[in-house]
């Protein structure tokens, strides 16, 4: 293999091929170059014309490292979009070879690298490694959705209850699809996130993107709860291969306890995805292992499954990662 790298940073320029994986898509790459506060990269590995694997990060100002000042983050969902032929050595090698290039030139944009929702925790483990990328534990939970049950088969009797409630209580769950919707909804959801100071929101106008760019194609779906007619929770959900992911969610649970909106949004998702022919709805961001999260233990009294992942994480200065890798390790 005589392999060379590409990395682009605007979108006209990214080559069309064909994509299987929606995190490492040009489209959304497209959709993270019109929203203020992020800076998309592409990255492609070829071997002479062929393209091996292409991989999308995108660099942000985050608060969740130091409460008091911004620091920029470099995200990766995954590992990549591999072309699908190729053989186990070769993936190893052509992510091995991505990896070192990308570290050393995300370096230089960001505090932090980290790589998240993994498919197989265990992939690029030697690469991430000899990169001084530090692994830490993390969890995810999947709602199995194939089958002859209906997915809220799966869900606990209060939980149950609870959606029974909030649609007799006036509540109503739909699909957006109207931008006016999409506006009203990433106000609600910037208002629900601005009570979490760890979690990253981002600009109002990435709804409006995801919904122009992939909303008539399906690959995603902003689902709405009203009460009055006013937009009181919701949820963003993407879809890649089988899979559904939920990437955003929330609700004015305080305002209105009697409708739970929170709980009526997930279950809209999941059943919306069932329909659908999906085999797999993935919560995105469920947090630790060693500390509670509430959001986790709202999710899994959906009926989904917990397990054990990985992310891995790079820090820009030395003394830092040393550190945290011998805390982790």
């Amino acid at each position: 293999m005589s392999l060379r790298i590409d990395i682009y940073n605007k979108g006209e320029e990214i080559p069309d091929v064909v994509e299987r994986n929606i995190f490492h898509s040009k489209e959304l790459f497209l959709i993270f170059e019109k929203t203020s506060g992020f800076k998309p990269f592409m990255f492609a590995v070829y071997d002479g014309e062929r393209c091996l694997v292409r991989l999308l990060t995108y660099v942000q100002r985050d608060r969740s490292v130091f409460s008091h000042s911004f620091v920029k983050r470099c995200v990766v969902y995954g590992c990549g979009d591999f072309t699908p032929d190729l053989l186990p050595e070769e993936k190893d090698k052509a992510f091995e070879f991505l990896l070192n290039e990308f570290t050393q030139q995300m370096m230089k944009k960001a505090f932090v690298m980290e790589f998240r929702n993994l498919d197989n925790a265990l992939f690029g483990y030697k690469a991430f490694h000899d990169n001084h990328f530090i692994p830490i534990n993390w969890l995810r939970v999947r709602n199995s959705l194939h089958g002859n049950k209906n997915v809220d088969q799966r869900f606990s009797t209060s939980r149950l209850r609870q959606i029974r409630k909030g649609i007799k209580n006036g509540a109503v769950v739909e699909i957006a699809h109207k931008t006016d919707d999409v506006k009203a909804f990433a106000q609600m959801l910037k208002r629900v996130y601005s009570s979490h100071i760890r979690k990253y929101f981002p600009d109002k106008d990435f709804f409006h993107h995801l919904f122009d760019v992939w909303h008539n194609d399906g690959k995603t779906k902003i689902i709405i709860v009203r009460y009055k007619q006013k937009i009181i929770g919701g949820a963003v959900c993407l879809y890649s291969g089988e899979n559904a992911y939920l990437w955003f969610s929330g609700g004015m649970r305080k305002t209105y306890p009697s409708q739970y909106p929170g709980v009526l949004s997930i279950w809209k998702a999941l059943e919306d995805a069932q329909e659908n022919g999906y085999q797999h709805f993935e919560f995105m961001d469920v947090g630790l292992p060693f500390r509670r999260h509430g959001f986790r233990d709202f999710v899994l009294r959906f009926g989904g499954k917990q397990s054990s992942t990985r992310r891995w994480f790079r820090f820009r200065w030395k003394w830092l990662n040393r550190f945290l890798d011998l805390l982790y390790s």
